[in-house]
């Protein structure tokens, strides 16, 4: 009787073990760090939404908008997205500021989006240091694909350095011969575009004149006038928009008709070749990874048609062909997909663990043929564009989705 009693014991203190043990294991398959539960997903946000680059803001208010529709969806696996966006005018020091609130008082699980260069450069060693990701960055700089170096930073926009080899192998074959002017802006974006120019050109003999300008210059005429007198057969403009309006406007004052090459973050009709002159932006190069929504061969696009459908909901403010306000529509969407494939396990670790595993996927905001892809050694998501050209009004794509990779 003994023997049989405590078999009994033995075996119920199995079942309780066992019962323990699927309890466990059921509790263990939900991971959290700071800034997730059962509930809700904490993500911070810096876009200027004040100060000179204000225009940004559309990035922000989008991304807002794209996290308000998947709350209202019922949120990602049952979870709604609490999203803190601040201002901090393009001033690093307040982007440093606001991250640390974001880090230490909103206590997020993560940075995304955050937009700018300089304000980027000035919180990657603080996120990094605390292994907090810093996702998405709203910035084409090569920086943001330093995996070894900063393994919790990842950018999302193609790299100013991909974007110029482009450029350069369009040169090769449409002017293999003709000498090549550089007007470029004095800091990481501008000298990443001329490292991405020069590393696809491989022979530089062909430039004749590399000319900088600082962010602060009230105008870059002087500039153009200077790369006249060099007498390039092309000029490349690796500016910010202000500075690209200023310059090609210049070009037509002076009846001086170069080919002329635009860099993307410089494209837009609305804030760069219309204050130009239309007149005197015909012709000019640019390239583009995402769809434009002033363009007539996308009336009828489901993935704009999803896009045009959020801001009439959510941001009937904004218009729908601001591409900044694309910019964050994509990014914001990428971001989604992530937390999606994250599942019950949203730690920093597997957030960027990923975030680092997107295998050639696309999405309705980008042009067809653009794909993203990272990997635990590459985290630069988009490295396609397609070369496009100002005739009339608009820009119109030419040419096959090209690869920004050096071979």
């Amino acid at each position: 009787m003994t023997t049989a009693l405590t078999r009994r014991a033995v075996s119920g203190m199995l079942g309780l073990a066992v019962f323990g043990a699927a309890a466990g294991t059921a509790y263990a398959d939900k991971k959290y760090d700071t800034g997730a539960s059962d509930t809700e997903i904490r993500i911070g946000n810096i876009v200027p939404y004040s100060g000179p680059a204000s225009a940004y803001g559309s990035v922000g208010k989008a991304m807002t908008a794209v996290f308000k529709k998947v709350n209202d969806d019922g949120g990602i696996n049952g979870r709604k997205i609490n999203f803190i966006s601040y201002d901090d005018a393009y001033s690093p020091p307040k982007t440093v500021e606001q991250a640390r609130k974001l880090v230490e008082s909103d206590e997020v699980l993560f940075l995304f989006g955050v937009l700018g260069t300089a304000p980027n450069t000035a919180i990657q060693k603080y996120l990094n240091s605390k292994k907090v990701p810093q996702l998405f960055v709203a910035t084409g700089a090569t920086k943001w694909n330093e995996p070894k170096t900063f393994p919790w930073t990842m950018g999302w926009l193609p790299s100013y350095q991909s974007e110029a080899r482009i450029y350069a192998k369009y040169l090769a074959v449409q002017q293999p011969t003709g000498k090549i002017a550089v007007l470029y802006q004095n800091d990481d974006m501008g000298k990443d575009y001329l490292k991405g120019l020069k590393d696809g050109l491989g022979d530089t003999s062909r430039l004749v004149l590399e000319e900088s300008y600082e962010i602060a210059e009230p105008t870059v005429e002087s500039h153009i006038v200077k790369m006249k007198s060099a007498n390039p057969d092309i000029v490349v403009l690796f500016t910010t928009p202000k500075s690209g309006a200023q310059a090609i406007k210049k070009l037509g004052e002076m009846n001086w008709k170069p080919l002329t090459i635009i860099s993307n973050v410089s494209a837009s009709t609305a804030a760069v070749m219309r204050p130009a002159g239309v007149e005197n932006s015909q012709g000019v190069i640019s390239a583009a990874y995402a769809k434009d929504a002033s363009d007539p061969q996308w009336a009828n696009d489901p993935g704009l048609g999803a896009f045009r459908e959020l801001l009439a909901k959510y941001l009937p403010e904004i218009n729908p062909v601001d591409s900044s306000a694309l910019t964050g529509y994509n990014i914001a969407t990428t971001m989604v997909e992530v937390l999606k494939r994250c599942g019950d396990e949203l730690t920093r670790a597997n957030v960027m663990k990923q975030a680092a595993s997107l295998k050639q996927f696309a999405q309705g905001g980008l042009l067809p043929g653009i794909t993203l892809t990272t990997g635990p050694e590459d985290f630069q998501p988009i490295e396609q564009l397609q070369l496009m050209q100002f005739k009339g009004e608009r820009w119109q794509l030419f040419g096959e989705v090209m690869s920004g990779e050096l071979k």
